[in-house]
């Protein structure tokens, strides 16, 4: 178990980390997401005695990293994928990490096998792609066996076959009780993997929770709906405010003919009686989902430490959002009863693969871009 409480740190005028706490439970994996500057790594670090924080602690299992008589055997840490000696091939800079931490030299051939680079086991470091140095961070990660796994953006550089790898073992070091803590930018990695969630923002621990439970209340369903009558639509919604009715652009899902509409703020099962009821034509009617991605953009946007330009025709925001106001012809009461069937059940599955991992003992094999010089 990782146990962080109250660490802040500041680098000059910068506050790197604010009071942050939470804790990587065992037997779950816990996602630590946030924008690029946000405090990830520098929490990482902290927790690993990297860095000294101004004040708080972190206990891994009880204790501080540094303390530990068996460092590799209690964390496995992926916080740099470059951060072999260059001119040290892949087999001799596990063979040194191994030596000086009292584990067999049969282990060394066991996580090269493990991570797929057995083939450029002889190859230096410094020749690696950024793929292959991942996966040579991996293996001494893994060298010791660990009772915690720390990952600070493991996937970087990996192709799919690789990614999916690393996504198993996280599960699989879930479920045989150890922690598992992933940082990560990509919330459909992190929704994919992860059990618990803890968000940070300008070094704030902005929200801790489960990935079921922070969708559901961040986010809303939205009805997508393409229909030749676009009047008729908005006069359906005229008096009903808190219905949000706005076109989208077409995707090649929808169908060819018609405009497209999302309307957030109404239950799927009265808008469709409803549209029956007014004689709306309608030939898309389907229910969307907020993603993670969407639920933690709306948290974590206004926390970015580096914002880019809109692109145009892509901005951040709804584009081209319009009122709900239109001809007042519409059937009587019929804004209200699609406003009052608003679900409020908003929880959202999330694509599940088996929760079994393999075993880590599964090899992944480097593609040929990944083993590229």
């Amino acid at each position: 178990m990782i146990e962080i409480t109250g660490l802040s740190k500041r680098f000059g005028a910068k506050q790197a980390l604010n009071d942050v706490s939470f804790t990587a439970e065992d037997g779950v994996v816990t996602g630590f997401l946030g924008p690029n500057g946000a405090g990830k790594s520098t929490t990482m670090r902290a927790a690993l005695g990297l860095i000294t924080p101004d004040s708080g602690k972190a206990l891994i299992d009880g204790r501080p990293f540094a303390k530990s008589p068996a460092p590799l055997r209690e964390v496995g840490a992926v916080l740099d994928a470059k951060s072999a000696h260059r001119s040290r091939s892949a087999y001799d800079h596990l063979r040194a990490l191994a030596a000086t931490n009292g584990i067999p030299k049969r282990r060394v051939d066991e996580v090269i096998d493990m991570t797929g680079i057995t083939a450029v086991k002889k190859r230096k470091a410094g020749q690696f792609s950024l793929g292959m140095s991942q996966r040579l961070s991996i293996a001494a990660a893994l060298l010791g066996d660990p009772k915690n796994l720390v990952l600070d953006e493991p996937i970087n550089g990996l192709d799919p076959e690789g990614v999916k790898w690393v996504r198993d073992l996280c599960r699989y070091y879930a479920a045989e009780g150890r922690a598992v803590l992933l940082s990560s930018h990509l919330m459909s990695e992190v929704a994919l993997t992860a059990d618990n969630l803890v968000i940070i923002g300008q070094g704030r621990i902005l929200e801790t929770t489960t990935v079921a439970r922070f969708v559901a209340e961040h986010s809303r369903r939205a009805i997508r709906v393409c229909t030749p009558d676009p009047a008729r639509l908005h006069a359906i919604f005229a008096q009903a405010p808190e219905v949000r009715l706005m076109p989208v652009a077409r995707v090649s899902a929808d169908p060819e003919d018609g405009e497209v509409f999302r309307i957030v703020g109404a239950d799927l099962k009265a808008a469709a009686r409803t549209f029956a009821q007014a004689q709306l034509v309608t030939y898309e009617l389907v229910e969307e989902r907020a993603s993670l991605e969407d639920a933690y953009m709306a948290l974590t946007h206004r926390h970015a430490e580096y914002l880019a330009a809109d692109v145009p025709g892509f901005a951040g925001g709804p584009v081209g959002a319009v009122s709900a106001a239109g001809p007042q012809d519409g059937p009587q009461g019929v804004s209200q009863a699609v406003s009052r069937g608003v679900s409020q059940d908003v929880s959202r599955t999330v694509p599940q693969e088996s929760t079994q991992g393999p075993d880590p003992a599964t090899p992944i094999t480097a593609t040929d871009s990944e083993a590229a010089r």
